[in-house]
């Protein structure tokens, strides 16, 4: 079992790796690394280190390794379940990795980018932009989250339904693990069955098998032609309808087909400045579509008329307005992507981060809607996401006039519900966000014995000490 923290020569060790100036140990300065977006998770920590270099993590980690010293990595702190987060009590040290973003290489003809755990996600899209190429994932976040904590927490975003989600967008790896040793796996194959991969356990660990400081990311030709759509439908049911239609019409070419409620729009449009609703009029559901042309802006354009021809026919659509400046674009998808912190204002909000099969979401959405109304009559039930994916945010948020600490205090008995009947569709409750704190328990209680032993044993193996993130995914 990890030590706490609490000798200030041990501290001072600790410190000399970084330099004074990357050793964060006033209140002050720490605090900022203390609490998740949410703040759900407020945690302790007597050091914060910021390394410069692979070298530096190393050596953090064997003088933790050598201590039985705990060590939580943490990117941007964006994540939503605790997982980059110390807990109270335990003198864990803060591994912040934001120091260690540069982007290594660029190979605009092998189309791959390696790029240092600290590198911020948009910048990361930029570099690909700057060769003419594209780096699809994209969150809402990606102005403040790192490549480590999307490789960390295996992030999806918008764009899986084309591209995949981080684990599909990673070639290779460098790791720092937690007795220190580098694992030198920044491979650009594209092709490699040399036993077992490895890369796919670091991904999706959440920092607690070792430290990811350098990846080799998939980077794809930028489309040539682009066309976002906004379209009014009746439900769910109509919305997976159209879906199929797009998928016909489009193929490879659709990119993102996500899913809103009018509540979430009257929230988004609400509370967020400078977003509007671009119809006149208001619907029951949104659908927003995404078309990339590898050929040309006519090859897009006309895939999203034969769209509109074929959902006209089929009675699909209420209403719709197409994309004709980038600037409206960008308006149409910061309504999507703002849903979520559009929620805060409105006062307490149950979150969960689900997926089930794409051709069940409809059948999820009614299910979940009358048995959270059963329980609470006057949720306001804020779901919404990418359903091409049939990843779906089911967000309660608490009734009007509610007293917040009370509503709040029935997150369990909502989780049950919803993820009950998540379950009973083979579905997943963690579909991008992970598991951090917040579901760890609720994973050990749903997956099979085989599966959770098998995770203790890798854990085990790898980090013996039980120094690398504890308390999170594993117990």
């Amino acid at each position: 079992m990890p030590t706490p923290l609490t000798d200030s020569a041990l501290i001072a060790r600790f410190a000399a790796i970084t330099g004074e100036p990357n050793a964060l140990t006033a209140p002050t300065d720490i605090a900022p690394h203390l609490v998740e977006l949410r703040g759900l998770y407020r945690g302790e920590s007597p050091l914060v280190l910021r390394p410069g270099s692979t070298q530096e993590v190393s050596a953090i980690l064997r003088l933790a390794h050598e201590t039985d010293t705990a060590v939580v990595p943490q990117g941007g702190n964006t994540g939503l379940v605790g997982g980059q987060s110390p807990r109270p009590g335990q003198g864990e040290v803060v591994l912040s990795l934001s120091r260690l973003n540069k982007i290594r290489s660029l190979d605009p003809v092998g189309q791959t980018m390696v790029a240092e755990a600290g590198v911020v996600l948009a910048q990361a899209q930029q570099a690909a932009s700057d060769e003419g190429l594209l780096f699809p994932l994209s969150l809402g976040s990606e102005g403040s989250c790192q490549i480590g904590g999307n490789l960390s927490s295996n992030a999806g975003g918008t764009a899986v339904l084309a591209y995949g989600n981080m684990r599909q967008l990673c070639l290779g790896l460098e790791v720092v693990l937690p007795d220190g040793e580098i694992w030198q796996g920044l491979r650009a194959l594209k092709k490699d069955n040399t036993g077992y991969d490895l890369r796919d356990l670091f991904i999706g660990a959440e920092g607690t098998l070792g430290v990811i400081t350098a990846a080799v990311l998939k980077l794809f030709p930028a489309p040539r032609g682009h066309e976002t759509i906004y379209a009014g439908v009746d439900d769910p049911d109509t919305a997976l309808k159209l879906f199929r239609v797009a998928q016909d019409y489009c193929g490879a070419s659709l990119t993102g087909f996500e899913l809103m409620p009018r509540i979430g729009v009257e929230f988004t449009t609400r509370h967020i400045e400078g977003v509007r609703d671009p119809l006149s009029g208001p619907h029951p559901w949104y659908a927003l579509i995404d078309i990339s042309s590898g050929q040309s802006q006519e090859a897009a354009r006309a895939m999203l008329e034969g769209l509109f021809m074929a959902a006209d026919e089929q009675g699909l659509i209420r209403d719709a307005a197409a994309a004709e400046t980038e600037a409206q674009r960008q308006n149409f998808w910061k309504l999507r992507e703002s849903m979520s912190w559009a929620q805060k204002p409105e006062g307490g909000s149950i979150k969960h981060d689900v997926s089930v099969p794409v051709a069940l979401v409809p059948e999820f959405l009614a299910r979940a809607d009358r048995a959270v109304k059963s329980a609470m009559p006057d949720a306001r039930i804020v779901a919404f996401g990418h359903m091409g994916d049939g990843n779906i945010h089911y967000n309660i948020s608490q009734p009007l006039g509610a007293d917040t600490e009370a509503f709040l205090a029935r997150w369990t008995e909502m989780n049950a519900i919803v993820h009950g009947i998540v379950l009973d569709l083979d579905g997943s409750i963690s579909a991008e966000h992970g598991i951090g704190q917040l579901k760890r328990d609720e994973l050990a209680a749903i997956r099979s014995p085989v599966e959770m032993a098998l995770m203790h044993r890798i854990k085990q193996a790898i980090d013996p000490r039980g120094i690398m993130n504890p308390g999170k995914v594993v117990a």
